[in-house]
């Protein structure tokens, strides 16, 4: 039974960074693309960015200027760096692998950017 584990949430002052990992508890074939979201306080799960095997990314608008995605397909490993953090940035945070025909997500971590 594949689980992804996800690392790196936590609270941070506006303006700092972190970096948010997710790595699968075993190996996974076929993946093809993985992926954040997010869901804010009081509102739906949103598109954070996603980044393919073969190493295409996309970025919500959102984000586009201050988070990076990246992977490393040996490890099944994505990660999130997410620079400049706003307020509104407070939310939890999903990663999602998409493998053949399945799809997997992680248990949600916590982001919470406050002065």
């Amino acid at each position: 039974q594949v689980q992804l584990v996800e690392s790196g949430g936590g609270l941070v002052q506006p303006g700092e960074s972190l970096r948010l990992s997710c790595a699968a508890s075993g190996s996974i074939s076929n993946i093809y693309a993985m992926a954040w979201y997010r869901q804010r306080p009081g509102k739906q799960r949103e598109y954070v960015a996603r980044v393919t095997s073969s190493g295409a990314t996309n970025y919500a608008d959102s984000v586009k200027d201050r988070f990076t995605i990246s992977r490393d397909n040996a490890k099944n490993t994505v990660y999130l760096q997410m620079n400049s953090l706003r307020p509104e940035d407070t939310a939890v945070y999903y990663c999602n692998f998409q493998a053949g025909r399945l799809a997997y997500w992680g248990q949600g971590t916590q982001v919470t950017v406050s002065s």
